[in-house]
């Protein structure tokens, strides 16, 4: 069971830290802008809450993580889904063992009491509903208001907030007023041949060279033609021709083949060599 507190009169449960194994590689000016949108330099001064943009696979959760974690704060990651209400980012009601109802912290909420860092994942699948719950933390009032407990809580001072946002077609559209308070935005874009092939490597260190090459070569060529094949779908790939290699006994080039079928589609053959 994870760690209680007392809000007001009522016991709350706290969720527990995202431990993920996540290492950033390459792109280090994107760890700078994120941790300077986070620093307080005057006792009148506060934290941004940035944004984090770009296509899907990219590496934005990646990126917010490896910055929290520069922080040596607790990190948690919470995801946003079309279905995502109020209650769900601040408290939520739930039935104990002894069939009484208890009150859960959501992951944003125990980041704020313990002064952690939170990630929300993919806010554009979010409704305007649950965004308007969050707009008095995200100004200079950083507090939430729980309409099922009564309660209040406001964030301690090293408390830091980032969203990431996929850029493809959403769900649901930011609200201005919501947007406005995201600031600044730091844009992720699929990273040059060198780092790509850094990213393979460190997800795939037992992997053969050959192979990490041209699944680099082939993302290349398929950014190049602004193709939406990311980072994880080449570490998919790579990952998915190595096993057909060592276990179906499929000699190297057929196995490459057969992973793009069988993670992008036929339409993707068109950026083998």
């Amino acid at each position: 069971m994870g760690e209680t507190i007392s809000i007001g009169s009522l016991e709350v449960m706290l969720a527990q830290p995202t431990e993920l194994p996540l290492q950033w590689v390459g792109q280090k000016e994107l760890i700078k802008q994120l941790l300077a949108a986070w620093m307080v330099i005057d006792e009148k001064d506060a934290p941004f809450n940035p944004r984090i943009i770009g296509k899907p696979g990219v590496g934005k959760t990646t990126l917010g993580y490896a910055a929290g974690r520069r922080l040596n704060r607790p990190v948690y990651l919470m995801q946003a889904t079309m279905d995502t209400r109020p209650e769900d980012l601040i408290i939520t009601p739930v039935i104990g063992q002894d069939n009484r109802v208890k009150y859960a912290a959501s992951s944003l909420v125990t980041a704020m009491i313990k002064g952690g860092v939170c990630i929300l994942d993919e806010g554009n699948r979010m409704s305007e509903k649950a965004w308007a719950s969050l707009a008095p933390l995200l100004d200079d009032r950083r507090y939430v208001e729980s309409i099922i407990t009564g309660l209040t809580i406001s964030a301690l001072p090293e408390f830091r907030f980032v969203a990431t946002i996929n850029e493809d077609a959403s769900t649901y559209e930011i609200p201005e007023y919501i947007h406005s308070r995201l600031q600044p935005q730091v844009f992720v874009d699929f990273p040059e041949r060198e780092d790509e092939l850094l990213i393979l490597k460190e997800n795939l260190p037992f992997a053969d060279e050959d192979i990490l090459n041209y699944m680099v070569d082939f993302l290349q060529r398929a950014h190049m033609a602004d193709e939406v094949y990311s980072v994880r779908d080449g570490i998919n790939m790579a990952r998915y021709a190595l096993k057909m290699t060592r276990g179906a006994g499929m000699t190297e080039k057929e196995a490459i083949r057969r992973a793009i079928l069988n993670v992008l589609g036929d339409e993707a053959l068109q950026y083998e060599e």
